[in-house]
């Protein structure tokens, strides 16, 4: 079973193809395209904080204080901007990802030192994480590349999981009563009307307040879908989950107003195998097949 495991995880067992080596540099690229867009929206935010509220991650140990202001933050975004330029083109030394990570951390912990941290930026974080892993431990391509996505299989499939599961242990199996919909609903549209002055509840919203059994059946569709998180780490039922956990954010976004868009994005590049899609039809692009950033480590 555990041969199986870490076969589905890291593709231990598939041939090589070129097909896979594009796959992951659309992947590399998604991932820094939202690590330098991050990068300088959160450096136009900082300068409007001036103390820590909520400590995150290094915050709990040194002074951030010095990532205030609006120099500090524009030459971390500078930094960040070049070094995942340069390690998409493999312009880097082993550990160039790792730098990427610690610099990011600190420009997230100063914008989030006050409060709210959205679920996309984490997903993008621990991908980035990934990727550091990969590039430092290994040297070929296509073990940088197995390594990466099934790092990623890993955690995505986990943290749904674990959510499942604590759900169940803080709340027991009343957590999808229908009821509690209502509550997050009401609290939603409260924050929706104090930041633009209104809100309109949509068809979802509307069938859901008006049914209790209705709103139970949307509450356990995500809480079992959350359980079948643990199919990502299957090669063969992955996709299946994967579109279920779409679904799922899908819901959330219309009936919480809570948006997941790099969140979901990445789950459509990871959940489905374009890399057999790239084998299809790269006899149509010869001139790329020995293409550096592929081949180069």
């Amino acid at each position: 079973m555990l041969n199986r495991f870490i076969s589905d995880l890291f593709q231990t067992q598939k041939p090589r193809t070129r097909g896979e080596l594009w796959y992951f540099k659309l992947f590399e690229l998604f991932v820094g395209i939202y690590v330098i867009k991050y990068a300088w929206e959160w450096a136009n935010y900082i300068p409007r904080n001036s103390d820590v509220v909520l400590p995150l991650g290094m915050a709990n140990y040194i002074d951030i204080s010095f990532m205030f202001g609006e120099t500090m933050p524009v030459i971390n975004a500078v930094l960040i901007t070049v070094l995942c330029i340069f390690s998409f083109f493999r312009i880097q030394f082993r550990w160039q990802y790792f730098l990427v990570l610690i610099l990011l951390h600190f420009q997230f912990v100063a914008r989030y030192s006050q409060g709210e941290i959205p679920h996309s930026m984490n997903m993008i974080g621990m991908s980035l994480f990934a990727l550091a892993l990969a590039t430092f431990f290994f040297k070929k391509p296509w073990q940088v590349s197995r390594f990466t996505f099934g790092s990623v299989y890993f955690f995505v499939g986990l943290s749904y999981f674990s959510a499942a599961v604590s759900k169940l242990i803080g709340t027991g199996l009343f957590w999808f009563d229908g009821r509690h919909l209502w509550l997050w609903i009401a609290e939603k549209s409260t924050d929706i009307l104090s930041r633009t002055g209104t809100f309109e509840l949509n068809f979802l919203q509307e069938l859901a307040l008006q049914s209790i059994p209705i709103a139970s059946a949307i509450l356990l569709f995500g809480w079992l879908t959350e359980f079948a998180g643990a199919f990502v780490w299957s090669k063969k039922y992955r996709p299946y989950a994967i579109t279920a956990i779409i679904g799922m954010h899908i819901g959330i976004t219309l009936t919480m107003n809570i948006r997941f868009d790099a969140y979901v994005i990445e789950l459509l590049i990871i959940g489905y195998p374009w890399d057999q899609l790239f084998d299809r039809y790269q006899s149509s692009f010869p001139k790329f097949r020995k293409l550096s950033i592929l081949t180069s480590s």
